[in-house]
């Protein structure tokens, strides 16, 4: 089934690194922006009445940073506007100096069922290096205040003067805590963030360390009980993100918000990444999308191919056929023949060798410069 992703994109400070779609100056907007984004609820959901959705995520920005009573606005119109399954995944992305009592018990009334927290780091001096408002210490009083409820915790890897001890620290931290998911993933240096400074005077760890502090993070994962589902993604049993598995396997979404993307009816889409531009087009009972293309068999093809082998579950032969209506091993030969080091058989399913995971961009080029017609 497919999942709605809600993007929100105020937040209190823009970190760092931080290059997506978030405005530090623009609280103010925050309710306009949501009586918009209510209005493109409804338009996508006469559009979809006819489907179920399993999921809903919302990310940002800090969505904890706005009013909680925005985000019950947006769980009432979407089951209002959608068909939502009765144990549908409910998300919600928060930043631990944006939490409070009154907050979580609203986003409990809303329906939110599971938390994305941002740590990052447990060492704080790397989080100030990175322009986060918190502290270790707001960390932990963000899961006290989310006590019993599933909650997913992010660590990032390849931070100015970060050793394996900050990594083991970290994880401890938020194993100890009760997180029940862990996203454990690079630092990505994007020219024209703060950060890229750092980069610039290599004060960051280069590729080799940050892969030796991955393969020590994920031994350290596995060893507390953490199951890695997908590259950056570790899970006790039970508790994988089921809005991140159905971007894995290329299911249907729709994006609702500036700069949200949508992948529907075989069709990707994005919003506009203009706020003034966003607003105008609700109020004037247009889509906010400025970009939409339908996605070819051969994109298709190296789609299922590239998210499928980020996960544990590898890529099924037979799975492939089914859907495409032709071998892998006929569309992808020279590719599976320059990864074959890379790749390991697991009956009909193909998957990267745990050692390799790090290094998976190299392990899918081949596949994405098979020589083929691209539609």
């Amino acid at each position: 089934m497919p999942g709605i992703y809600i993007h929100i994109s105020f937040c209190r400070h823009k970190c760092s690194y931080c290059d997506f779609v978030s405005w530090p100056d623009k609280i103010g907007y925050a309710e306009a922006y949501m009586a918009c984004l209510y209005k493109e609820l409804k338009m996508r959901g006469e559009e979809l009445k006819d489907y179920t959705f399993d999921t809903v995520y919302f990310g940002g920005g800090t969505p904890s940073y706005i009013p909680p009573k925005l985000i019950l606005g947006a769980m009432n119109r979407i089951r209002e506007c959608f068909h939502l399954a009765k144990d549908a995944e409910v998300t919600l992305e928060l930043n631990p100096g944006t939490i409070g009592e009154n907050k979580v018990k609203t986003y409990r009334e809303a329906g939110i069922n599971r938390y994305s927290i941002g740590l990052q780091t447990a060492v704080d001096e790397q989080l100030e290096d990175l322009g986060r408002i918190h502290t270790a210490r707001d960390y932990v009083y963000a899961t006290k205040l989310l006590s019993g409820e599933n909650f997913s915790t992010d660590v990032m890897l390849g931070l100015k003067n970060q050793t394996k001890e900050d990594v083991k620290k970290t994880i401890d931290l938020a194993a100890a805590c009760g997180s029940k998911h862990i996203s454990m993933y690079a630092l990505t240096v994007e020219d024209g963030t703060p950060i890229y400074t750092d980069y610039l005077n290599g004060e960051l760890p280069g590729a080799d360390e940050v892969a030796e502090l991955y393969d020590y993070g994920r031994a350290l994962l596995s060893e507390r009980g953490f199951e890695r589902y997908e590259i950056s993604n570790f899970a006790k049993p039970g508790f994988e993100s089921r809005h991140n598995l159905n971007y894995w396997r290329r299911g249907e979404y729709i994006g609702v918000g500036v700069s949200a993307s949508s992948f529907m009816q075989g069709k990707r889409f994005t919003n506009t990444f203009d706020l003034d531009e966003y607003m105008k087009c609700l109020i004037s009972g247009f889509y906010p999308a400025v970009d939409c293309e339908e996605v070819s068999e051969a994109d298709a093809k190296f789609e299922f191919v590239m998210l499928g082998l980020r996960t544990k579950y590898g890529i099924s032969r037979a799975e492939y056929e089914k859907e495409f209506g032709s071998a892998l091993s006929a569309d992808f030969p020279k590719a599976l023949e320059k990864s074959a080091r890379y790749l390991e058989e697991d009956g009909d399913r193909l998957k990267i060798r745990d050692e390799y995971l790090y290094v998976q961009n190299s392990v899918l080029m081949p596949f994405l410069e098979e020589p083929r017609d691209r539609g």
